[in-house]
Formats: C-alpha cells, sequence, structure tokens
C-alpha cells in the first residue's frame, strides 16, 4: 500500500499527470473508468487564482467519482502561491500539488514551473510556507534539475520532504531537455532508494506500455508511475498496464466499436461538462488521437473536427465503426505538444 496523506492507494499505484488543456473534468473521467488510481487538474495560475480568472477558477472543478484527486498550482512568487493554496483548499482536493516541474519558456524564464530549479532556496521557502498554511497534503512535482550540470535533485528531494511533502514525482529529464531525448531513471531510483527518503516517490517519463512500466517498478523500485502523453488517444493505457502487471499477459486491444464507444463516452462528457459549442472545440484533438492509425482516414478526420454538430459529430463516429469494422488497427506511440505540467 502507498500512503500520500490520508489517502491510501493500492500497490504500484499508477497516476494521470496534469496536463495543460487535457486533463480537464471530461478526460480524467475517461481515465478514472479505464484504471487510474490517481489524478490531477490541469495546472493553475497562482496569479490566475486570485485574481478570481474565469479560466483558473473553472479548473477548480472536481467530483467526488474523481477521487483522489489533486490540484496542482503554479506560480514564482511565494505570497501569491499561499494564497491560491488556501483557495485551492476551499475545493476539497485530496492533495495540493506544487508545479516545479514545468518546462515551457514563458512558465520556466518567469522563475515559475522548473524555473525553480535556478533558485532551490526560494523553492524550499515556497514549499514550506504553503505546507504551513493548509491543511491539505502537500506534494511536488519537478525535474533532475535544470541542465546536465545541476541534476540536483537528490538534495532537493531531501529538503522539500524536510519542509513536510507528503510525496515527490520527479520526470526523469531536466528542464533543457523539455521533452526531448530519452528520460533517465537513474537519479529517480537513487532517490527512491535514498534511506534519508521516507515519502512515497513517483517516477515519470517515457511510460509508454505495460512492459516499460513493468521496468520502471521492477528495476528502480518506484511507489508509482505517473503517465502524461502515452494516455493521449489511449487512456486505456492504465487499464492495460494494471493487466500485465497483476497477470504477466497483454490484455487484447481494444477494437474498433470499443474505440467509437468510447470517443461517444468521452464526447458526451465533454457536453456535459462544458456545453457547446466549447465541449466541441476541445473534443477534436481526442478524436484525432483516437482513430489516428485508421488508414485512408484523412477524408473522415476532418469532417470530424470541422463539424460543430452535435448529432453530425455523433453520425460520423458511428460511421467509423461501419467503415473499419473489418480492419485490424495498428497500435502505437503517441506524442503531443500541449503543456505537460
Amino acid at each position: 500500500m502507498v500512503k500520500i496523506g490520508q489517502t491510501e492507494l493500492n500497490d504500484q499505484p499508477l497516476f494521470l499527470a496534469p496536463m495543460e488543456d487535457v486533463t480537464d473534468p471530461s478526460f480524467r473521467y475517461i481515465c478514472k473508468e479505464y484504471g487510474a488510481d490517481f489524478v490531477y487538474t490541469e495546472f493553475i495560475s497562482s496569479d490566475g487564482l486570485i485574481r478570481n480568472g474565469r479560466k483558473s477558477v473553472k479548473k477548480l472543478d472536481i467530483f467526488d467519482y474523481e477521487r483522489p484527486i489533486g490540484i496542482q498550482l503554479y506560480g514564482h512568487l511565494i505570497e501569491p502561491m499561499v494564497e491560491a493554496a488556501r483557495i485551492a483548499e476551499l475545493s476539497k482536493p485530496d492533495i495540493i500539488d506544487l508545479n516545479f516541474g514545468c518546462p515551457v519558456r514563458k512558465i520556466a524564464h518567469r522563475g515559475a514551473g522548473a524555473g525553480m530549479l535556478r533558485n532551490i532556496p526560494l523553492m524550499i521557502k515556497m514549499t514550506d510556507a504553503i505546507v504551513k498554511v493548509t491543511n491539505i497534503p502537500v506534494t511536488v512535482k519537478t525535474r533532475l534539475g535544470w541542465d546536465e550540470n545541476s541534476k540536483n535533485i537528490k538534495e532537493i528531494a531531501r529538503m522539500l520532504q524536510d519542509v513536510g511533502v507528503q510525496a515527490l514525482t520527479i520526470h526523469g529529464r531536466t528542464r533543457n531537455q523539455m521533452y526531448k531525448g530519452k528520460a533517465d531513471w537513474t537519479l529517480i531510483g537513487e532517490v527512491k532508494n535514498d534511506p534519508a527518503i521516507h515519502i512515497p516517490i513517483i517516477g515519470n517519463g517515457d511510460v509508454d506500455g505495460p512492459e516499460t512500466a513493468k521496468k520502471m517498478f521492477d528495476d528502480y523500485g518506484v511507489d508509482g508511475i505517473m503517465i502524461g502523453r502515452a494516455t493521449m488517444g489511449r487512456p486505456w493505457i492504465f487499464k492495460e498496464i494494471r493487466h500485465y502487471l497483476e497477470t504477466g499477459e497483454f490484455m487484447p486491444p481494444l477494437n474498433i466499436r470499443e474505440k467509437v464507444e468510447l470517443a461517444k463516452l468521452h464526447f458526451s462528457k465533454s457536453l456535459e461538462f462544458k456545453g457547446e459549442p466549447r465541449g466541441i472545440y476541445e473534443m477534436r484533438r481526442h478524436f484525432s488521437n483516437y482513430f489516428k492509425n485508421l488508414p485512408n482516414f484523412k477524408g473522415i478526420r476532418i469532417k470530424l473536427v470541422t463539424s460543430v454538430n452535435t448529432e453530425e459529430i455523433s453520425s460520423i463516429l458511428d460511421s467509423i465503426y461501419e467503415i473499419y469494422k473489418d480492419v485490424e488497427i495498428q497500435e502505437s506511440g503517441n506524442s503531443i505538444d500541449e503543456t505537460v505540467a
């Protein structure tokens, strides 16, 4: 069992990474349905939250069926982050997660996200202040370091633990790597196996299927695994991994009917949470990813991602099954450009 604050999780839990413009309530719903043990909101700007920005405040919407769930905050100044944590606490998440890992230039170069890796004393002071003002368990997500010359995650982990962080997620790249190259899990394993570390350590980076997940658990001993980009177009990856971990066998791939029904469920939830037309617009990236491996799909895809009519979209989804029901679908990994917090 893995415990974060008062939240108890099964052994080898699987976490959905917070992703901007991706992990909204509809996507979180689908991932929970397919086995995610823990989910997060999209990351929320502390400045936007304390100024009552509509988009930031809306991201605080969480639902009981999603639990356990974390609200993730980012910012570069202590006072706004402290105030944002107080506001987030009112939504009663299971944890408040601090984003010290987002590598996107407009965030990191302001000193927020992974930018905190260039000012470790401020990172620790901010974390300490937030831990002291909230009754919600505080966790952190970060990276190995700012660049190849400053991979100081082992020291950072100890300092974060000392100020009361109750779990730490580590992405196996530096900020300068962004999402390029291969994630290095060696240092993640060293943090986990540091005898001074007693909080759960969650590994993140390049987990794209059951075999990869099992290897990370087996080789590095992490308490949990967080999955981000590989969930796009494949939210059932959590179920695939759990099946493999428990049985040593691969789960049969989803057939075209199952994918169509999943896309329709996701679409209905997007409309439920966001209405029209926003619920339609924000499904377009998901539609493209759900059916990206179908041959000669371009014409259908164009119709699917340009229609603004709910009934027409539902009809197009139904037609996909009829057209492709006898076609074998080749699964492949996923790569997206959205901000992964």
